[in-house]
């Protein structure tokens, strides 16, 4: 390996945030000497599940709730019901929660230029499992959750 010598100035404060001299610095960069090869052919490497014609099948549930204990419970529900019937579970990840907003007047008249504000949460969770069979499947759909909760299912 080569060396090669870098100039570099850098410029200091000094008290009060006024300039002083630019300082000139050496470093020293070690630079690899690059030999010319012929183009190379690249390789990728395939599964053996995608060789055999098997593809992954991802069952997506995205739980939603205002409140996080209820969301919370929810979900540990539908991981048990996973895990009864030998299902393969990637969460639950958290998502960030959603803040909606509201600000609104207290008053028409007298004290309109005072405020009140209101906001909303929804608490975000997400849950993959990876190759459901049918008996996992058919478990999930008769599963009775608590009022508040909304639960988003994609195949993927």
């Amino acid at each position: 390996m080569a060396t090669k010598e870098v100039k570099t100035k850098k410029p200091t404060t000094a008290v009060g945030g006024v300039p002083k001299k630019a300082v000139k610095a050496v470093v020293k960069v070690k630079v690899a000497k690059t030999t010319k090869t012929p183009k190379a052919t690249k390789t990728i490497k395939i599964p053996a599940k995608v060789l055999k014609g098997e593809d992954k099948v991802v069952l997506r549930i995205r739980v939603r709730a205002y409140e996080s204990k209820i969301l919370d419970a929810s979900v540990k529900q539908i991981m048990d019901t996973a895990v009864r019937y030998d299902a393969e579970i990637v969460g639950p990840v958290p998502l960030p929660t959603e803040i909606k907003k509201y600000t609104v007047n207290r008053s028409p008249f007298i004290y309109k230029n005072t405020r009140e504000q209101f906001e909303i949460r929804v608490h975000k969770r997400l849950i993959d499992i990876v190759n459901p069979n049918p008996k996992t499947v058919e478990a999930l759909t008769n599963l009775s959750l608590p009022s508040g909760v909304d639960i988003d299912v994609k195949m993927l």
